[in-house]
Order: C-alpha cells, then structure tokens, then sequence
C-alpha cells in the first residue's frame, strides 16, 4: 500500500476544511462521520462528504471515511450511502470502535452487496479502530476476519476509558504521559496491535497526538510509535503533518547504513553474513535494510 505516515481527520460536515486537506502533504486525509460531527449535523455531514468527494480535486491523496460506530442509528447509513455513492473514490472506509470480528463481518458482507450492485470490481478497504479493552483481547481475530482490512488503528482515548486508565491530559490523546508513568503508557495496547497486523501483512496506525500546540510532544510520541513498529499516525491539525511524514521516513543515515549492507551482501554473493563498518550482519538484518530501502524507494528519497 501507499505510506500512510500522516493521516489528517477532518471534520466531515465542515466544507471549508476539505479543500485545504486535499491540498495538504498528508499521505492521508480521513472524512470523519463519527466524533468531531455532531448528532444533528450527522445528516448533513454524510451528504457534504459524498459531495466533496464527487467535486473536489484529491489527485493521487489517499482518501478515507470514518463512519460512525456499528452500535449507533447512523453507520448503517453512512456505509450505505457512501459506498454506494463515492466508493470508487475511497481507498478504505474506517470502522470505529471494532470489538468483534463480526464488526468486520457486517461490513465487509454489506461492501459485497454494494459493489455487486454498482458494478464494481474495485474493492473497498477496511481499516479497524482497536478502541477498548474487548477489541484488544480479539485483535488477531478482527485483522483476519477479512481480506478487505488493510490496517489497524489505536484509539487511545476510548481504550483509556475502557480499561478505567488515569485522565492525565484535557484530551485524553497522549500528551503528559511522562508525568504519570515511568515509560510508555501504551507500549503493550501498541505491541499487540502491531504483532497482529504485521503477522498479516496489515499497516498499524497509532492514534492522534491531542495538543497539536505541543510540537515537542507530537515528536516525542511519534519517534516512539514509529520505534514500536507503527507505520504512522493520525494527526487533528495540519501543522502536525510535517513532524509525523518526517518521523515515519527513513532518514538520511538510515538510508545510507541500508545501502551499505545491501551492497555488503551483494559483493559476498550469497553468504550467510558479512562484515559492515565492523560488524557482522547476518540475514534477519539484511530483510530490516531491504524493508528500509524500499520504502524510501516508494517515497522517492532514492
């Protein structure tokens, strides 16, 4: 799949915003149905975005539309009319709160119907909002109850209210963590997700960092999600974008030490392990550098 290193969410029934998220750097930019609309402008958020996406210029941006949760009078709706009206223009629809596979089931079933209908033969993504402590314990199941998932995502404030975690911030998202505990807060929600993505060849997403004032913040919280496996993060305010597409890329150095071991490994002609800048490198270490290069590769850094 394309990077998803920054994953903007924009309100969906605020018009004034969409066009500036098409033309931001964002890999991402996500319409949201479900938290920042209001319920009486649910409505009209679901028609404002069908008609964004029929009118607005998003070129090559991988686009999104949260819908709302399955256990809400409104997502039945939104995964209707949508799909049925835009779904050739969306790469994934993001489900929230999934706690069971059979969240993934409705909807991947219903997308069958759609598409059938329309005459498609594109097929619309998944992406699983992993939000409490019931879609935690089900994880593995959830990324294998379709082909139709492409990545998993952390809601850091709802799975904090599931498990009865501490309030330490006015978002709830992330920031003042240090204060409260002597080292990642989230590091064993993160790893699970991301051990059961990456066991399936899925994309995991961490969730937004709240104070997009907090520029050192959303740096800190970044290099961590990125050191924990995460292929990026979503981001509430546009300024943050900059930060996550430079943490979630390889940098520089990476990059050289990368084409140092493949040119190693392809002068050694098939050897187990060989000598780089002092150090042995064996082949688990050869894979981490082709993984690397690729990516920069994709995102055009070589």
């Amino acid at each position: 799949m394309k990077p998803r290193r920054s994953t903007l969410s924009v309100p969906g029934h605020v018009l004034k915003m969409h066009p500036k998220a098409a033309a931001s750097a964002a890999d991402v930019v996500m319409l949201d149905l479900e938290d920042s609309v209001p319920l009486d402008a649910k409505d009209a958020a679901r028609r404002q975005v069908i008609d964004s996406l029929q009118t607005i210029g998003w070129g090559s941006k991988t686009v999104t539309v949260r819908i709302n949760g399955l256990d809400t009078a409104y997502a039945y709706r939104d995964l209707l009319e949508v799909a049925e009206a835009v779904g050739d223009r969306l790469t994934s629809i993001v489900i929230p709160k999934v706690d069971h596979p059979r969240d993934i089931h409705f909807a991947a079933r219903l997308l069958d119907g759609i598409e059938l209908h329309c005459g498609r033969e594109q097929t619309l993504g998944l992406e699983a909002s992993i939000e409490t402590a019931a879609g935690l314990q089900q994880v593995a199941a959830i990324a294998d109850a379709s082909d139709r998932i492409q990545t998993l995502v952390f809601g850091i404030a709802d799975y904090s209210a599931s498990i009865g975690a501490r309030l330490v911030s006015l978002s709830g998202h992330g920031e003042g963590e240090e204060a409260l505990y002597p080292g990642h807060r989230w590091h064993f929600a993160i790893s699970r997700l991301v051990m059961a993505g990456k066991a399936r060849g899925l994309m995991v997403i961490d969730a937004p960092f709240g104070n997009f004032k907090d520029a050192e913040g959303l740096q800190r919280a970044a290099v961590m999600a990125s050191a924990l496996g995460c292929d990026g993060k979503w981001a509430i305010h546009p300024d943050q974008i900059g930060t996550l597409n430079r943490v979630f890329s390889p940098s520089p150095e990476e990059i050289a030490r990368a084409g140092r071991i493949l040119d190693a490994f392809q002068q050694a002609r098939g050897r187990g392990a060989v000598a780089v800048d002092g150090r042995m490198v064996d082949q688990a270490t050869l894979r981490m550098a082709r993984q690397l290069w690729e990516q920069a590769r994709h995102l055009e850094l070589v």
